[in-house]
């Protein structure tokens, strides 16, 4: 592809001109009960049936807009030596391996990638490495599926992500090496990890930043992005001089299925959000808080209700639709199953799991057409029939990975909105 993408993105529903994916492979598979606590995970993925499911998001989205495999596009990058030496270096440094530095640089760039992302299996050729449990020198990156959290298009820049656990860490290198060396894309990088003054604590996790409008962030404060990764964001936005609303919602730390804002909150239209009713809405000891920037500075800090009446009082004014229903049990069921992250590539044009059967009656009642993955794929619905629609795709084995259809997406550019 010779033409170069500006990366550009100011909003969570404008129409999808290009989005970064990566279909999970054999890195899901290489998990034990004992490992899948570190990895993330509570359970193990059967990787035949993710892949089928995956295949119906991916199949989807390459008849909307243009796709990338985070594969691919690292295996680009690799195969400038510069480039190979210097991620190689890095990967090496912050994992404890700096022995099999010289075996990865060996490998062609193609087989560096794939040993990069499904784990490099331990020579056990020492006494240290043959007592040792661990299979792998460097892990498998059991969640680069979710390919929003490691990095974050906001307007022309790209925030890379400060993960939370160190076994995601590789992931954000690695997108940051794209988006820095890639000729495909044009972007201005910003990475915590380079400032002087990046605070321990410091985190920020995509699944936690939504756009709601240019003017407008969302962000949620939890077990993944801390109040400094918060702060961090709000500096970058001081020092541009930029006119900014941040609202920020604090979210349980715990069950995992609340890890980031996108599991109980998500902007489907210019009119319509999705909400799990007893985070967003219901009285409850998570604060919702509006911080406004003004020309460098920081003009208020204050409590507010909620997200929507945040938002209402800003000119954007969205009905919540609920998660599950009415229904507490049924709500707290089909959250968990990522019932409230959809992914908008248009406006009132969305992607989510079929299985959430109550969320989806939910959105046929305010008009939204029910279409299958499946259907679209093999050419018996056309989309450019219906006005406002959801695409239902098979989540039985994908949505236990912890995450939907907007955690398995990178949009890199958006049309912008006609508000």
């Amino acid at each position: 592809m010779n033409n170069k993408i500006q990366v550009n993105v100011n909003s969570e529903i404008g129409e999808l001109e290009a989005v970064i994916l990566h279909t999970p492979g054999s890195e899901l598979q290489n998990m034990t009960p004992e490992t899948a606590e570190r990895a993330l995970y509570s359970d193990i993925l059967n990787l035949t049936v993710a892949s089928n499911e995956y295949a119906q998001l991916k199949g989807v989205l390459e008849k909307i807009t243009q796709t990338f495999e985070v594969k691919s596009l690292l295996e680009d990058v690799l195969a400038i030596d510069k480039v190979k030496t210097d991620i190689v270096n890095k990967i090496c440094t912050n994992e404890n391996a700096i022995d099999i530095r010289d075996y990865l640089l060996s490998f062609s760039n193609i087989e560096l990638a794939k040993q990069l992302m499904e784990g490099v299996v331990m020579k056990k050729d020492n006494l240290t490495k043959y007592l040792q449990k661990d299979k792998y020198s460097l892990q498998p990156l059991h969640n680069f599926f979710f390919t929003r959290d490691a990095s974050i298009t906001i307007r022309d820049k790209v925030l890379i992500g400060r993960m939370a656990n160190r076994v995601r860490k590789r992931e954000a290198l690695i997108m940051e090496s794209i988006f820095e060396y890639h000729p495909n894309f044009i972007a201005e990088i910003v990475n915590p990890e380079n400032c002087y003054d990046c605070h321990p604590e410091l985190t920020i996790e995509g699944g936690d930043v939504l756009i709601a409008r240019d003017d407008i962030l969302l962000i949620g404060v939890g077990a993944r992005t801390s109040t400094q990764g918060v702060d961090f964001i709000v500096n970058e936005l001081k020092k541009r001089k930029l006119q900014k609303n941040i609202i920020v919602q604090e979210l349980p730390s715990h069950p995992e299925s609340f890890i980031h804002l996108d599991m109980v909150f998500t902007l489907l239209d210019k009119d319509k959000c999705m909400v799990y009713e007893p985070i967003i809405l219901k009285q409850n000891k998570y604060q919702t808080i509006h911080i406004k920037i003004n020309n460098g500075e920081v003009e208020s800090i204050q409590n507010v209700q909620n997200i929507p009446t945040a938002l209402a009082s800003l000119g954007m004014n969205v009905e919540p639709i609920l998660c599950g229903g009415t229904d507490e049990w049924v709500q707290e069921r089909e959250q968990w199953h990522s019932g409230a992250n959809f992914f908008a590539f248009a406006p009132g044009k969305l992607i989510g799991y079929g299985r959430n059967v109550n969320t989806m009656n939910e959105l046929s009642k305010v008009g939204f057409e029910i279409l299958k993955a499946k259907d679209i794929i093999k050419g018996k619905i056309c989309m450019n029939d219906y006005q406002k629609y959801v695409i239902s795709i098979e989540g039985a084995e994908l949505a236990r990975g912890g995450g939907g259809a907007r955690c398995m997406t990178m949009p890199i550019r958006r049309k912008a909105v006609d508000w």
